[in-house]
């Protein structure tokens, strides 16, 4: 594909410095990118990058393109606008509707003649699968689950009984959902009874579920993932858990059963959250942070203890085992200090 600076400012709502008439046909970084390629730079730091770049065009905010004389496309928000660059260049292929004669799909089940399934393929009883649905090859969907129009499922997805994906939605290669959730009763005999996890997981439309997450299903009603939210690879979320519209999780994070996660909220890779809290809107949480209690009001949170020379990190770990002792000894020396005051001693 090769479109004209011109024509790239006018798929991106922006405006174009230098010659319109510049003819693109890719994108890539700064540092790489040659004739025919456009880039970007959002960040004022990588400013000193810009000249020496070969790219035909940049795509830039107005402050960054006062000083640039090369072509350059611009608009208040460089990174989403080359995300939509990068789109335009690189359009989804859709496969032709087609069912592979490998997969193995039960009478009762539901699929529109719009959908591709791919080999290999299992689909149980009662299945719903709309329009443009693409199964990757290896996906096993469980019995009553329901793919909305557009849902794109990569190779070797396990979706279990019951589960509801909406719209637009793409969960990759390796997740699991609608497992168990992890319920377990104590016996006097100290083993452990199994709950029956009788509930399922709901899916909204336009989310985004990434490679080797696992989402349980609810012991009772559902677990709901509601609409735009984005998960990373590798994120283990609970039965039960909700979380909220357009809420964005990076990889590696854990969440415990039973939370709500509200919407619009940021949350760091690895980060650990406990169950049955509430997390307000609008949070953000640091990577490899550790929530042990709810967060009533929106802002910033983190905890642990960042990386530093492993000598200095030795002699503070070593102090904050005698944190306890030391609180104490402050304590005593204040209620000395107060007597002493109190006594008209200086």
């Amino acid at each position: 594909m090769i479109l004209t600076l011109e024509k790239l400012a006018e798929l991106t709502e922006s405006k174009v410095k230098g010659d319109g008439s510049c003819q693109l046909q890719g994108v890539m970084s700064l540092e790489e990118a040659g004739e025919g390629q456009i880039s970007f730079v959002s960040n004022p730091k990588y400013k000193k990058h810009l000249e020496a770049s070969k790219a035909s065009a940049v795509v830039l905010s107005p402050v960054l393109a006062k000083d640039y004389s090369g072509n350059a496309l611009i608009n208040d928000d460089p990174y989403l606008t080359f995300a939509k660059t990068v789109s335009i260049f690189h359009t989804k292929k859709i496969p032709l509707p087609l069912i592979h004669p490998s997969a193995v799909i039960a009478d009762s089940a539901v699929i529109s003649k719009q959908a591709t399934i791919a080999a290999n393929v299992v689909i149980e009883p009662d299945v719903v699968i709309e329009d443009e649905v693409i199964v990757g090859a290896g996906s096993f969907i469980g019995e009553r689950s329901v793919l909305k129009k557009n849902v794109q499922l990569y190779p070797n997805v396990t979706l279990n009984s019951d589960t509801k994906v909406g719209k637009n939605s793409i969960i990759h290669s390796g997740a699991v959902i609608g497992a168990d959730g992890f319920g377990f009763a104590p016996q006097k005999d100290k083993s452990w009874y199994k709950i029956l996890q009788v509930g399922n997981v709901i899916i909204g439309s336009d989310v985004e579920i990434g490679a080797n997450t696992t989402i349980d299903r609810a012991a009772l009603g559902s677990t709901e993932i509601a609409n735009g939210v984005k998960l990373d690879n590798q994120i283990q979320v609970g039965h039960n858990v909700s979380i909220g519209e357009h809420t964005i999780i990076a990889g590696g994070a854990l969440i415990a059963g039973s939370t709500q996660i509200g919407k619009t909220c940021q949350i760091g890779g690895a980060a650990a959250i406990g169950g049955h809290l509430k997390i307000a809107d609008n949070v953000i949480i640091s990577g490899r942070a550790m929530v042990i209690s709810s967060i009533n009001e929106a802002g910033v949170y983190s905890s642990g203890i960042v990386i530093e020379e492993n000598k200095k990190w030795r002699r503070n770990a070593a102090r904050f085992r005698q944190l306890d002792e030391m609180a104490k000894t402050i304590k005593r020396l204040e209620k000395k200090l107060e007597e002493r005051e109190e006594g008209g001693l200086s």
